[in-house]
């Protein structure tokens, strides 16, 4: 292990890390507060700044995969629709299999210059978040209960919301619901053998009602479904914690443009598409599995330099005032302060840790558990 590596493993490196992170996160989250009165004067212009501070946060994890891990990401596409990625607004069906896939979906959404402004749809829990959470409220994030009742007439009124968003996004969308284990897999099967729905392999089957209100809602505003599909080199299955660690991983994605007028309106067959297209996606997964590599070319778009610059600004903005504070701390030798500083980077670690846990795959949604039945989508 290389001196680099070993000061990238170190836990000093990732408290200070996060602390940048969430210092930061609290600024921008105060400056977006501050920008309530400007939604009820000029609202086109409250949200192209609300775009460019929430890039401000989510363009720092960006920088950790990218910059930090050094983590390649390889896309497959076709030629003649990569000028088309980052030009429109486009519905984009991502696997949910890893980790850290949301953040590979947010470094190609950089990389095409689309971060700041796109959109998923979340837990409403989420909402209360400070830093993401707070962010996602600002960039009008659609939130939903996971009660179909409920978010039926959630969901549609907050896509709806975006039909005259200033700037084009990408509403990234895991049709899975939750991310892909051993169980839930074995549940969604048995899911599929009772409706009579060819099984997949490495893939749960897909929620249908909420990717055909989204459709339906955003039908004259995005215009095409990307099919994603995510894997990563050597059977690997990257952490935010392996990140942070400075570990490099090789993300591979293969994406697929589909006019958004191939997709059917009625929600019969809007749901008989669906399933079809994750048949598709099995089966490309089961090629990469066999070949290491998905079918088509290599187009991939160079890493930009601005996450790593807006990383590198808001680190000095965060660190100053800590590194004076140190300077005080060990000239007046203050006991209470001492431990006051002792008490405050204890609470600061718990934070860290508790937000990497909330990444894990084991804090998925309780899909396939007796208490929570599958959805019957």
């Amino acid at each position: 292990m290389g001196l680099l590596q070993l000061l990238k493993s170190q836990f000093l490196c990732h408290l200070i890390m996060c602390y940048v992170f969430l210092v930061s996160g609290l600024i921008i989250n105060l400056l977006q507060f501050c920008t309530l009165p400007l939604w009820l004067v000029n609202k086109q212009l409250a949200r192209r700044i609300n775009i460019r501070f929430a890039y401000c946060i989510a363009s720092q994890m960006v920088a950790i995969l990218e910059w930090w891990s050094g983590t390649e990401c390889t896309l497959y596409s076709n030629p003649e629709d990569y000028p088309l990625y980052g030009k429109e607004n486009a519905i984009v069906v991502l696997n949910h299999n890893y980790e850290i896939d949301f953040l590979c979906g947010w470094t190609f959404c950089e990389r095409f210059g689309v971060l700041g402004s796109s959109k998923v749809l979340a837990k409403k829990e989420l909402a209360y978040v400070p830093v993401i959470g707070w962010m996602w409220y600002f960039l009008e994030i659609v939130f939903c209960k996971r009660k179909w009742e409920e978010d039926r007439r959630m969901v549609a009124q907050g896509l709806q919301k975006l039909r005259d968003y200033p700037e084009n996004y990408w509403f990234l969308l895991y049709c899975e619901g939750t991310r892909f284990t051993p169980k839930k897999h074995q549940i969604s099967m048995q899911v599929a053998e009772s409706k009579g729905l060819p099984k997949l392999k490495y893939h749960l089957l897909p929620r249908t009602k909420g990717f055909w209100v989204t459709v339906q809602n955003l039908r004259g505003t995005a215009a095409a479904v990307y099919d994603s599909t995510l894997n990563f080199r050597n059977n690997e299955s990257p952490t935010l914690l392996g990140l942070l660690n400075g570990k490099k991983y090789h993300a591979d994605l293969y994406v697929r443009r589909i006019p958004l007028e191939l997709v059917p309106e009625d929600e019969a067959e809007c749901a008989a598409w669906l399933h079809k297209l994750y048949q598709e996606k099995d089966s490309f997964q089961e090629q990469y599995a066999q070949t290491g590599r998905y079918p088509g070319p290599i187009v991939s778009p160079p890493r930009r330099p601005w996450s790593l610059i807006n990383w590198l600004f808001w680190s000095c903005v965060a660190l100053y005032p800590l590194g004076l504070l140190l300077l005080q701390l060990i000239s007046s030798g203050s006991m209470l302060a001492i431990i006051t500083s002792v008490v405050v980077c204890s609470a600061a670690s718990v934070a860290v840790r508790w937000m990497i846990g909330q990444t894990e795959i084991g804090r998925g949604s309780n899909y396939g558990n007796k208490d929570d039945p599958p959805n019957k989508n």
